[in-house]
């Protein structure tokens, strides 16, 4: 599981979906927890930001990855464009970075420092026709990211997740990342409301591995915390 280049894809319904939660989930899945908002209208979406702060991985005897980002499709369509970190455990070591993608390819690393409690701030728009600008910022480390590229996907889906990747097609233990914030999220330059049935927890081999609170007080953050016991959410 330690060969090839790291890739994200769209959510799928995990094994055992039915064990019992402690929350109403609006949706489950085997990689991917956080929000995630859907129109049925294309091009419903021309931005999306947020800020987080980089969780610090436990040490374990496994490998673990997770990867905490923003992005525009992908629940519900195949396609996706996303920035964000990683948070990793493997071989004894704990390794982060930043990176950004757009499927089917794999990921991009960027070539920044990130470090453990790190603020980062993402921002994905639409600046014209098929093009599309991904801004990531450390605002801790004091660097900025951005790149124009192609995409020529719906635009119908808007997610902050928390996700374990794959690897050679696999997807990847979690990694316990033990608890991290998204806050300030906006879509279209706008606070999303975000909604509790807007929510979804991650299942990876019958047992929920990470599970978001309820939206903040202003409705445009949340926590999402390794394990199946949901945060209390942001004041």
């Amino acid at each position: 599981m330690t060969q090839g280049r790291l890739r994200r894809s769209a959510p799928y319904k995990p094994a055992g979906s039915r064990i019992r939660t402690r929350v109403r989930p609006g949706w489950k899945s085997g990689n991917w927890s956080g929000y995630a908002l859907k129109k049925a209208k294309k091009n419903s979406f021309r931005s999306i930001s947020g800020y987080w702060i980089v969780p610090r991985v436990k040490p374990g005897k496994k490998n673990g990855f997770s990867s905490a980002w923003i992005g525009i499709d992908g629940f519900g369509n195949p396609s996706l464009i996303q920035t964000g970190t990683q948070q990793d455990y493997k071989q004894g070591k704990a390794v982060y970075y930043a990176w950004w993608e757009i499927l089917p390819a794999p990921e991009t690393r960027i070539s920044y420092p990130v470090s453990p409690h790190d603020l980062m701030y993402a921002r994905i728009s639409k600046q014209c026709k098929n093009k599309w600008l991904i801004v990531l910022r450390n605002k801790t480390k004091g660097w900025t990211f951005r790149k124009v590229k192609k995409y020529t996907g719906p635009a119908t889906t808007a997610e902050w997740i928390m996700e374990a990747p794959s690897i050679n097609n696999k997807t990847t233990r979690l990694a316990h990342y033990r608890k991290m914030l998204f806050k300030r999220c906006r879509v279209n330059d706008k606070n999303p409301l975000l909604k509790p049935s807007q929510r979804g927890i991650m299942i990876q081999n019958g047992r929920i591995v990470s599970t978001p609170s309820l939206p903040g007080k202003k409705r445009d953050s949340f926590f999402v915390a390794y394990g199946g016991k949901p945060p209390l959410p942001p004041r």
